[in-house]
């Protein structure tokens, strides 16, 4: 019942993934046949009740057209007074229709040796064909690496390599102290008994097989799904990769759409506004449909200045308050949005202008207004040393720029305020002829100061 219960559960599952062209997948069941699965367990023994399973497992994955399997066995060829920890062997290849060998080989099997777990991990790796396919590795074991590797590491390095997606590891008779040196290589299920362990194997194949989709809600201040239009990228944890990259999207309704993910896969979900939330860790549900709820209220910071700009393109260096850190540069005559909170601008005027604290609001437009600049003319064809000061309260001065030194003739944009040009020709002989002159720029308006010899 529960094989054709399962059957009927793939053939749906492997027909949604047929007519999105989704790429084969390929299992591999690595097998423990060290010694210790000689251990009596509910009438049989361990070996026993594996084989079993397995034989009716993948007499019903041969069916379908989009799905191989193979047969990896460790601990099988030696006993355990050789302490062969290389006692791995590929049994049965990937290939259509091979379940009847794969049978067979089950049949001839007997648990003799060590636990290679990390070797066998290795070699592995060699099992899968080099085309696209989505690798899947089912461990079955009762006992932990008994020949000193490191099958957590192993693991982990193999995932990051893209050779198998993360695997599932059954442990049989496990003791719950010894449940973590398993659970660092994939996900972990534990079969107490032969029924769990026959629903385990369901319950892992269907994860594997069945289609699941993710749609995300951008919530606003009142944790209203009402935020959209952003990029969103699922970043792998594991190797931070990019997955996936989507634009959010809402329909007429105000509903998200639905996103097929794989779900052997871990992630992240980087939301990129500005500045972007990371949710770590996404808790996916494989064979279902996942809902992510993020965080993701935006403002919009919108930088006008009156009139002609004799700056040309005018931007601002926006940052979070209180942060020394670039976040955006941003046009003027633009509009951005950004997460709500407080925002510091450094504005690219002559001097630069510093508004700290700038307040966006969920859902509202702040408009940042700059009163247009005036001009600068140095009419004097001449060559020298020196530069504009802009003059600040107290009777200090701040230096802004030098002129060219081979033609002081120039126009400059500057903010309305109070200045001082300093000049030395060069041709004068001493420091005592350098030139000083005040000057006021007005909004609009064009001051002209000439230079000459003191």
């Amino acid at each position: 019942m529960v094989a054709l219960l399962l059957l009927l559960m793939l053939s749906a599952a492997q027909a949604s993934f047929a007519q999105d062209g989704k790429p084969k997948t390929r299992i591999l069941f690595l097998l423990d046949a060290s010694g210790s699965m000689l251990a009596k367990w509910e009438g049989s023994d361990r070996m026993e009740v594996a084989k079993n399973l397995l034989a009716h497992l993948v007499d019903s994955l041969d069916r379908h057209e989009n799905v191989e399997v193979a047969l990896r066995v460790y601990g099988h060829q030696f006993g355990r007074e050789r302490n062969d920890c290389k006692d791995t062997k590929l049994e049965v290849a990937f290939g259509e229709d091979n379940a009847e060998a794969i049978k067979k080989k089950l049949v001839e099997i007997v648990p003799r040796g060590n636990t290679p777990i990390t070797y066998s991990l290795q070699q592995a790796a060699g099992d899968f064909p080099e085309e696209r396919s989505r690798n899947v590795l089912i461990l079955i074991t009762d006992g932990l690496e008994s020949c000193g590797g490191d099958p957590c590491a192993t693991s982990e390095a193999l995932q990051k390599k893209r050779i198998f997606l993360r695997p599932f590891v059954i442990g049989i008779g496990i003791e719950p102290q010894h449940e973590k040196q398993l659970s660092c290589i994939g996900q972990y299920f534990n079969a107490a008994d032969v029924e769990t362990f026959e629903t385990v194997l369901t319950e892992i194949v269907t994860q594997a097989l069945s289609q699941t989709t993710v749609s995300v809600e951008l919530l606003d201040d009142q944790n209203r799904p009402t935020e959209t239009n952003v990029n969103m990228t699922f970043v792998n944890a594991l190797t931070g990769e990019a997955e996936y990259n989507y634009v959010h999207y809402l329909d007429g309704k105000g509903k998200p759409d639905v996103l097929d993910v794989d779900a052997l896969l871990p992630y992240h979900l980087q939301v990129n506004t500005v500045p972007p939330v990371l949710e770590r860790n996404l808790n996916i549900t494989p064979g279902k449909h996942n809902v992510v709820k993020v965080q993701a209220p935006q403002g919009e910071l919108y930088l006008r200045q009156d009139g002609p700009s004799p700056y040309g393109q005018l931007n601002a260096i926006v940052r979070q308050a209180g942060s020394d850190e670039t976040l955006n540069v941003q046009r003027f005559g633009n509009s951005q949005k950004y997460l709500t909170g407080k925002y510091d601008l450094e504005i690219l005027t002559m001097p630069r202008m510093q508004l700290k604290g700038v307040t966006l609001e969920q859902g509202k437009t702040n408009t940042v207004t700059i009163p247009p600049p005036g001009q600068l003319a140095i009419p004097s064809q001449v060559q020298g040393f020196g530069g504009v000061y802009e003059l600040v309260e107290g009777g200090g001065q701040r230096w802004l720029c030098n002129l060219p030194e081979d033609n002081s003739k120039v126009t400059l944009a500057l903010q309305p305020g109070k200045y001082k040009l300093v000049y030395r020709m060069k041709s004068a002989q001493s420091s005592k002829f350098t030139f000083v002159q005040d000057f006021t720029i007005r909004s609009g308006a064009t001051t002209t100061v000439k230079i000459f010899n003191r």
